[in-house]
């Protein structure tokens, strides 16, 4: 069976990615994108396909005339942190069977919504696959060993690309996790956002090259005399390990709908431990 995807979020690089990971994939891609306000673009071509940009004005009405056109299809959403809320709501208006990479807005009212709609959704703060199994087991140390860290004292900083408006999702999960293992708290706002990128590159060292698309975290905790100290750390240049894992989402939902889960509502980490994740 054919299997169709809409990308939301051109013209940004992050939704071009995904569309060619979509085609890579050998799945189908939807012909046309939802954006944001302010984007005059009116279409792109990628890997030979052209792709209507459609605006924020004109979805509602051309969702029908899409639906009628395209049939069933999957959608993946990488807007904008403030996007995040409406956009689900619109999905959820619309019976589409979505995958939320976009990080941001509000999260409990996200998942709220979403588990009392019986849309079939997965919602995560990161697709790709290796920093969901780290998170995975940070937060199985959170559930089976809570005093692990006790009395440490906890300093995270994350580096992305100079546009990205928001806190990484990553950094909020992780630091979730570890103030359940007996860290004095720390609160996400003490997160250190590096977006100048001098000091990405000096810093955090960063290649020039991908200073416009990429994902350096660093987790560090000190015990309580300063004697020990443990690091965690992430780095990710380039867009692609995302873009692969949302596919990977999309497919891993297919099944679901597919043998009609009970279930609709998922996670990357149920996502791995399908084994659906190449």
């Amino acid at each position: 069976m054919e299997i169709k995807v809409m990308v939301n979020g051109l013209p940004g690089n992050m939704a071009k990615e995904i569309i060619e990971a979509v085609q890579r994939r050998g799945l189908s891609v939807v012909p046309y994108s939802l954006t944001g306000p302010g984007v005059e673009l009116e279409e792109m071509e990628i890997g030979g396909e052209v792709i209507t940009i459609v605006s924020p004005e004109l979805r509602d009405d051309i969702m029908t005339e899409i639906k009628e056109e395209q049939g069933e299809f999957f959608t993946i959403d990488f807007t904008h942190p403030s996007a995040v809320n409406g956009n689900a709501e619109f999905y959820i208006a619309n019976e589409l069977p979505f995958i939320m990479g976009t990080t941001g807005g509000d999260r409990d009212k996200l998942m709220a919504d979403t588990a009392q709609s019986g849309v079939y959704a997965v919602i995560a703060p990161n697709m790709a696959k290796q920093i969901v199994a780290l998170m995975a087991m940070l937060e199985y140390g959170r559930e089976t060993f809570p005093g692990f860290y006790a009395g440490y004292t906890l300093s995270v900083v994350e580096s992305h690309q100079k546009t990205k408006a928001d806190t990484s999702g990553t950094a909020i999960a992780i630091v979730k996790s570890l103030n359940g293992m007996g860290i004095k708290p720390f609160n996400v706002e003490d997160i250190e956002l590096i977006r100048v990128e001098v000091d990405q590159m000096g810093r955090m060292e960063v290649p020039e090259q991908y200073l416009s698309g990429h994902a350096f975290h660093t987790y560090r905790l000190v015990s309580p005399d300063g004697t020990v100290a443990f690091e965690y750390r992430h780095n990710v240049c380039g867009r692609s390990i995302y873009a692969e894992g949302a596919v990977d989402a999309v497919l891993f939902l297919n099944g679901q709908k597919a043998a009609n889960s009970e279930k609709k509502l998922f996670s990357m980490i149920d996502v791995l431990k399908a084994g659906a994740m190449n």
